[in-house]
């Protein structure tokens, strides 16, 4: 502990708030130094980028150690641990409070940015001098904009002086939860690892080239940032399914759309870099896929902080802190696009293919993936423009979203199936025909054949849903059949690069199926039940057993006991919860799912009724696990590709020296 200050007072915030200027200071030397070596072509100069980002990461984990201690210690002097904290919290909440709320999420923000920069420094060593100069540059100039956010606005470690509060205001009970301690960090890193694309990308056009060894160094990091926003996601859709009661995986709230859209981006990205790293196209399409890939993240940075929107997940309502996000954003997207316009004459690419390729299905993927991320952000910022231009207030609901996104998924679906099976540069149609009409039977048999198992009834939706995924995993098994030419034995040969994609492709069709039955197939009732009564939904027998009392840490709940049957067979005992928080008198619901492979059941409690009676919420949900399943075949898939050999081999040095000094 440090010295002691105010009357008595840990001078610990004046520790975090110095180590975060500091790290501010240290950012605009890291961007500053680099990029001037890089101009001089001063070598000494060049050679502090990789200390400055090393010394930046260091003092952002201070700040972030010390936030950390404070909400430990109950330091409620810290306007941030007073309204987020409380001396009943648990300990793992408190520590899970840091990002909590916007000034402490803002603060983990800026030090993955920092981390990420770290990262970047120790594992280029065989990058040339020059490209990594350019790129920690870049990423010392986003990282200083953000501190200064940070420190101007949103500062973690503020003072409540000199009236202390006895008894902080608790943390949002919706946090109060272990998806709730996982998901931000992991959503952050992926956000922020976007930083790293952009960097690159910017640095290659500064430097002005785009070559196979540029997408050969971008491409894991692209990666790396993919696969945690893959799993940022699932996490943020599997804590909404069981934390808010409601049994909904996904309902196109404004701020799940803002993860999605540079999900769809970055995935368009590594497509794109596939193609400029084997065929030397694409490059243009690569670069702007970078920059909007991170501008993206960065509106949705600006969307959940600046009070424009409403959503559970929402941190801010501060229009100052919105217009700040807004003018980074602003000289981001505007000064990188200004860059790409002076630069792009320079890296066009040269290389031709027909309209029959690898090539020409892997464009098609990519402007697939656009328009879907363009109708969810018009879906998105459409009510908001309404609303700012004075013409009132609309919404735009699931319907709408599902209407845009569900015909352009099917078509994309269908086209990485084939795609991954064409030919660079040219095909022949009738050798894709040879090699897929029996996929095209199988997914058109069984996606007909599983609604009428399922339900009796021709389902088209289904039929559609079940059929396309059939389809990837047939085509992606033929794929893999025919790379090891028939022998099984052979798989472990293949690139991990390969296997990797095959794995994220499978995953997408298990993904799918999971979406379609539980869309289609899950059941919901809402009734009134009393201890010693029973209900059945859809074969499962819900028994109340009894009601009950507890009383936790910081909160104390109503509950009940359910034993479910299937037929004669017990296979579950559940038991939900209302609870109310008694530091803010929240009331939320906590409920109870027994999960398999193949359904999940569901309860959750509504209102109390009279006579020791409840409503409640049953649910059977098919095929759930199937949504979070697939996100981690996708999210494995990614890994395996980033430890591929091509990355990680010490000749790339000549070439890349040669394309990016």
């Amino acid at each position: 502990m440090l010295g002691e200050a105010y009357g008595g007072l840990s001078s610990l915030p004046e520790f975090g708030q110095l180590a975060l200027i500091m790290a501010m200071m240290v950012a605009f030397l890291q961007a500053l130094v680099p990029l001037w070596g890089v101009a001089a072509n001063n070598g000494v100069a060049m050679t502090y980028a990789r200390p400055l980002a090393a010394a930046q990461a260091l003092f952002l984990l201070v700040s972030v150690v010390v936030l950390a201690l404070c909400f430990v210690n109950d330091d409620f002097s810290v306007a941030y641990v007073a309204a987020n904290s409380n001396t009943a919290l648990p300990t793992p909440y408190k520590i899970s409070a840091v990002w909590g709320a916007h000034e402490g999420s803002l603060l983990l923000w800026v030090a993955m940015l920092g981390w990420w920069g770290l990262a970047v420094a120790l594992f280029s060593r065989s990058l040339p001098l020059p490209m990594l100069s350019r790129v920690l540059g870049i990423m010392g100039l986003v990282s200083f904009g953000f501190i200064l956010f940070t420190l101007e606005t949103s500062n973690p470690f503020e003072r409540i002086l000199p009236s202390v509060p006895r008894e902080g205001a608790d943390l949002n009970p919706l946090l109060q939860d272990f998806g709730l301690i996982v998901h931000p960090p992991t959503l952050y890193m992926g956000y922020v690892g976007l930083s790293v694309v952009f960097a690159f990308a910017i640095a290659a056009l500064l430097g002005g080239r785009l070559d196979a060894a540029w997408a050969r160094w971008s491409r894991p990091w692209t990666t790396a940032a993919w696969v945690f926003l893959t799993i940022g996601i699932a996490l943020g859709s599997w804590w909404a399914y069981y934390e808010l009661g409601w049994g909904g995986w996904w309902f196109w709230d404004p701020v799940e759309n803002a993860s999605l859209m540079p999900w769809l981006v970055a995935t368009a990205l590594l497509h794109s870099l596939a193609v400029t790293e084997k065929r030397g196209l694409f490059k243009s399409w690569t670069v702007l896929l970078a920059i909007f890939a991170f501008s993206l993240s960065l509106l949705g940075t600006f969307l959940v902080r600046s009070g424009v929107l409403t959503s559970v997940h929402a941190f801010a309502s501060d229009p100052e802190r919105g217009v700040f996000v807004l003018a980074l954003l602003g000289l981001v997207v505007g000064g990188s696009l200004l860059i790409y316009a002076l630069k792009a004459p320079t890296v066009a690419s040269v290389g031709r293919y027909e309209w029959l390729s690898r090539e020409s299905f892997l464009l098609m993927n990519n402007l697939l993936l656009l328009v879907a991320a363009f109708a969810i952000l018009l879906g998105t910022l459409y009510p908001l423009a309404i609303d700012f231009l004075g013409m009132g207030k609309i919404s735009v609901g699931a319907s709408w979203f599902n209407l845009m996104f569900v015909p352009i998924s099917v078509v994309l679906t269908l086209i990485i199936g084939v795609g991954a099976m064409s030919r660079w540069k040219q095909d022949k149609a009738n050798r894709l025909t040879r090699e897929t009409w029996w996929a095209a039977v199988a997914a058109l048999l069984l996606g007909i054949a599983a609604p009428l198992v399922a339900s009796g009834e021709l389902n088209w939706s289904v039929v559609m849903g079940i059929g396309i995924s059939v389809w990837l995993v047939a085509v992606s098994l033929a794929d893999v059949w025919k790379k090891c030419r028939g022998q099984l034995s052979r798989i472990p040969s293949l690139s991990l690069s390969f296997n990797g994609m095959i794995l994220a492709h499978i995953g997408v069709a298990v993904t799918v199926v999971g979406v379609t039955m539980v869309a289609n197939y899950s059941i919901e009732e809402s009734v009134r039940m009393a201890p010693g009564d029973s209900y059945v939904v859809d074969g499962y027998r819900f028994e109340f057993e009894r009601a009950g009392h507890i009383e936790g840490p910081n909160y104390v709940s109503d509950a009940a006991q359910f034993v479910v049957y299937d037929g004669d067979d017990e296979i579950a005992v559940l038991r939900p919860e209302k609870r109310r928080y008694l530091a803010r008198n929240t009331i939320m619901t906590e409920a109870a799912i027994d999960v398999n492979l193949l359904r999940d059941v569901y309860v959750s409690m509504g209102e109390p009724l009279d006579d020791g009676a409840w409503g409640m919420r049953i649910q059977v949900k098919p095929f759930m696990r199937w949504v979070w399943l697939g996100a981690i075949f996708m999210a494995v898939g990614g890994v395996l590709a980033m430890f591929d050999k091509r990355y990680r081999q010490r000749k790339q040095t000549a070439d890349a020296q040669e394309a990016l000094a």
